[in-house]
């Protein structure tokens, strides 16, 4: 069988996360192992075609890598028939116009997340792909990292019992900017430029907690900003005018309550920079971006409250390695490859924009829990 190239056009790739997990640790690693195998024997070849309005920044990558085709002008890229695919890593508030064209144009859509700005504009647009008849997905990499695949084959093993509770701590200190640089850039702690950390996060915590454990049935958030002045790019003093940590209960179908805090103003005392323990009736488990660790009750130490005298538990020494049992490839590929061949073969994908459109729908109502102090409710969104 014949190999088949896909024409992919990529925007905001000169951005650090476009560039380094979707340009070269996906698909130019992709293109350069061969390709993505399909059932019928042939592989899926992906070609990418840079796309930014820095003409410098383009052609520096293009060179960098051996790429020919780049541009400044996406209706220009968007009119070209060997284009079947758009992907979008540009900054929040520039996505949605893009991706509208993108749709009327029929190429299948793949995005970073939040996927437009408002609960409304990314509802329209997965209707509107629909609608076109065109694949489209949203980026959900954390479900595909080592420590989250672990957790959920505990999951699927049934190892928990009745799952009780999840707990996540997620965060690290970024630099305020004036004596050491800032490791995010300024426009996440601005609100008018669609910064704040329920925007960036929630949609991350929204598609774990689905996947893994069940659908969000309410909110209860509260949100601060804990850092109020912070110093840009060019060292220039600005105040914070969004949130830089979040702390929120989520309620799922079932009864499970998950309480996941999120802040880029708190110092790292734990593993790794994610971590959620999980309690069912039958054993724990915590997982992190690459490891898992796990208890079963029939391990389960009989802890006694005492004040008064040291504890000799060592209770972290208790728990066991979930195994690798596999090769884990890098979490963006992964769902990379998992994209190229629904639009290659029409194999599932759950990770479309309407499932995009929820995690925006969960940090709209963190959002309006903080604003008002409701427990705020989760109805059901459909494109129909």
């Amino acid at each position: 069988m014949s190999d088949r190239v896909l024409g992919i056009a990529m925007n905001g790739v000169t951005g650090r996360m476009g560039y380094r997990q979707h340009l070269t640790r996906s698909i130019l690693a992709i293109r350069d192992d061969g390709g993505i195998p399909l059932p019928d024997g042939s592989r899926l070849l992906p070609e990418p075609i840079l796309i930014g309005r820095s003409e410098r920044k383009l052609r520096e990558i293009a060179d960098r890598h051996g790429l020919t085709r780049w541009s400044t002008d996406l209706d220009a890229v968007l009119s070209d028939p060997e284009v079947s695919v758009y992907f979008d890593a540009q900054i929040t508030h520039a996505r949605e116009a893009a991706v509208r064209s993108a749709i009327a144009a029929g190429k299948h859509i793949y995005v970073e997340k939040p996927t437009a700005s408002t609960l409304d504009s990314a509802l329209d647009l997965a209707k509107l792909a629909e609608q076109a008849g065109v694949c489209n997905g949203v980026v959900q990499d954390k479900l595909f990292l080592p420590g989250l695949l672990k957790l959920r084959r505990l999951v699927d093993s049934g190892f928990f019992g009745e799952i009780l509770s999840v707990r996540g701590e997620f965060g690290y200190w970024v630099f305020e900017g004036d004596w050491q640089p800032a490791q995010r850039p300024s426009w996440n702690y601005r609100a008018e430029e669609g910064g704040g950390i329920v925007l960036d996060m929630f949609p991350h915590w929204h598609y774990i907690l689905e996947h893994l454990f069940g659908p969000v049935r309410n909110v209860t958030a509260r949100t601060a900003t804990h850092v109020p002045r912070r110093w840009d790019e060019n060292g220039a003093p600005y105040d914070a005018t969004a949130d830089d940590a979040a702390y929120g209960i989520f309620e799922l179908q079932g009864g499970t309550i998950a309480q996941i805090n999120s802040s880029w103003s708190v110092r790292v005392n734990r593993d790794e920079l994610v971590e959620f323990q999980v309690d069912g009736t039958h054993g724990s488990a915590v997982a992190g971006l690459r490891s898992c660790r796990f208890q079963h009750r029939a391990r389960t130490p009989k802890a006694v409250w005492d004040p008064d005298a040291a504890d000799p538990g060592r209770y972290r020494e208790q728990w066991e390695d979930v195994p690798d049992n596999t090769d884990f490839p890098n979490g963006f590929r992964a769902q990379w490859e998992g994209f190229l061949r629904h639009v290659a073969t029409g194999s599932p994908f759950p990770h479309d924009l309407l499932s995009g459109a929820r995690g925006l729908q969960m940090a709209e109502a963190g959002l309006e829990s903080a604003r008002t102090g409701r427990t705020i409710e989760l109805g059901e969104v459909s494109i129909r």
